[in-house]
């Protein structure tokens, strides 16, 4: 430990609180947790560089602008689930929570189902731009795996907007009692940047945290042995943690830190932990509780300036672009998105070919070619089934790859994703161009392993997925003819 600066060499959960605190809250924060020096934003910057920070996002961040001015979204919320359930504001406290909101309703024999379900029609009749503080957090481009303790779509859209040009490329994972949903793989081996929502996403179903019950279902079942995501439960154990404005109550704090740390808190660890936030901030029980049982404790005082001056200190450490000329600038592979684009291709292909896929998507993306495969390749079930039927009949083109892997499968999904583009074509003319077979390495097509009617077709030589600029240019061709209503007979 350096003056005060975290330690290098032990994991640390950073804490920031909101910027709405009281004087004499702010004085407590100053007497027991000075702004950060030049030594611990060093360490900060070095642990997330090296990707060992995970930043856990909560409410304080979602500042909006509302028609009324900017508020934050939960208090907003509260105030159009009221309207939306009828509930007599004037016998609620001041301000009022959701929680109050749920509860008066609950009190006046209202249905519980029905508070989701009017819930997700207040965010879904909203339509707000992801607050700065969230799209700061998403240009840091060393966070991959972010923890949301708020049911909204504000994160994803945020990273969505600042990696994806908008596409909906993120992947976003919910929690759920009844459904639980893990890391897809372990963490250095994910794809494409993750958003969990830990306390549940919005639906019309009842599973997301809208109350404290809710709240209350969650922490019990996260706390299960056979209800834990247990692959994020690890990266939260062995890795540094950045709590962000998460707004935790006293005891809600408390058995936050144990769960992610799981074990005692006072125990000899390799993991120190600070938790403030607007609650706990001000709560010197709660302050005094964190000191004793690490006397690492830090609180920062101001979400928002946090994550202000956190983005201003990441930036200035990047080093300056290099100036490459278009021609010899590398591809960059950017993840598929989740749902299928309009005027948009279909590559199917064998899990093995996933790196070649990457090239072709690669070069696809340079021409403005929008693209479609499931990267994740979540072989089976029913819903899989209907959203790969669905995605090809909505395609506008279809590119199965052939290679020395699909020869080997002789039972597949591709091979049934390879059936549905011949199923669509019974509807086609005769003359009509839809299927552009593709083999990337030495397989002899002729003799392959394919449907006839691949065999038929012209099959584009690419080697290794490296993309051929008269194919690319063929495809473009293609999509811009059946954009001016020619079809695909050109």
């Amino acid at each position: 430990m350096r003056g005060g600066a975290l330690c290098v060499d032990r994991p640390h959960l950073f804490a920031v609180a909101p910027d709405s605190l009281t004087m004499s809250s702010v004085h407590r924060l100053e007497m027991q947790a000075p702004s950060l020096d030049e030594d611990a934003w060093d360490d900060l910057l070095n642990f997330i560089e090296e990707r060992r920070v995970i930043p856990i996002v909560g409410p304080e961040l979602l500042t909006v602008e509302t028609e009324t001015g900017p508020r934050l979204l939960y208090d907003w919320m509260a105030d159009k689930l009221a309207a939306k359930l009828a509930v007599d504001t004037s016998q609620l406290p001041d301000p009022y929570t959701l929680n109050d909101v749920v509860c008066w309703f609950l009190a006046a024999r209202g249905r519980r189902e029905d508070t989701y379900t009017r819930m997700r029609s207040v965010l879904r009749d909203a339509n707000f731009p992801p607050p700065r503080a969230l799209r700061q957090l998403a240009e840091i481009t060393d966070f991959d795996l972010f923890v949301s303790t708020t049911f909204d779509s504000l994160l994803e859209s945020a990273i969505n907007a600042e990696r994806f040009g908008g596409a909906q490329s993120s992947e976003v994972i919910s929690y759920a009692p009844n459904r639980v949903a893990d890391l897809p793989s372990e963490r250095e081996q994910l794809q494409r940047p993750v958003v969990y929502h830990l306390l549940g996403r919005c639906s019309a179903s009842p599973t997301y945290v809208l109350s404290d019950e809710d709240m209350l279902e969650f922490v019990c079942a996260l706390q299960s042995e056979h209800l834990t995501p247990e692959k994020l439960f690890y990266e939260l154990e062995h890795n540094h943690l950045l709590l962000i404005g998460s707004n935790f109550s006293n005891w809600l704090a408390r058995l936050f830190l144990r769960m992610a740390k799981r074990r005692r808190l006072s125990d000899p660890r390799d993991v120190g932990e600070v938790l403030a936030d607007d609650h706990s901030g001000g709560d010197e029980r709660l302050m005094t509780f964190l000191q004793q049982v690490s006397v690492r404790t830090r609180v920062y005082s101001g979400a928002a300036h946090f994550v202000d001056e956190l983005h201003r200190r990441w930036s200035a450490r990047r080093q300056p672009a290099q100036v490459i000329p278009m021609s010899a600038a590398p591809q960059r592979f950017l993840p598929p998105e989740r749902e299928m684009p309009d005027q948009a291709v279909f590559i199917s292909y064998a899990r093995d070919d996933l790196a070649a896929v990457q090239k072709l998507k690669a070069a696809f993306d340079a021409a403005g070619i929008r693209t479609w495969f499931d990267m994740d390749r979540l072989e089976g079930g029913d819903d899989y089934d209907r959203k790969i039927q669905k995605n090809i009949a909505r395609c506008s083109y279809f590119i199965p790859v052939i290679s020395a892997a699909t020869e080997r499968r002789l039972e597949a999904f591709f091979r049934r994703e390879w059936s549905y583009a011949l199923d669509r074509t019974r509807n086609m003319a005769d003359e009509a161009i839809f299927i552009l077979p593709v083999c990337i390495d030495a397989t002899d097509p002729r003799s392959a392993r394919v449907p006839d009617k691949f065999k038929a077709l012209h099959i584009t030589q690419l080697p290794g997925g490296e993309p051929a600029p008269e194919f690319v240019r063929r495809v473009s061709n293609l999509l811009s003819a059946s954009n001016r209503g020619g079809g695909g007979a050109a």
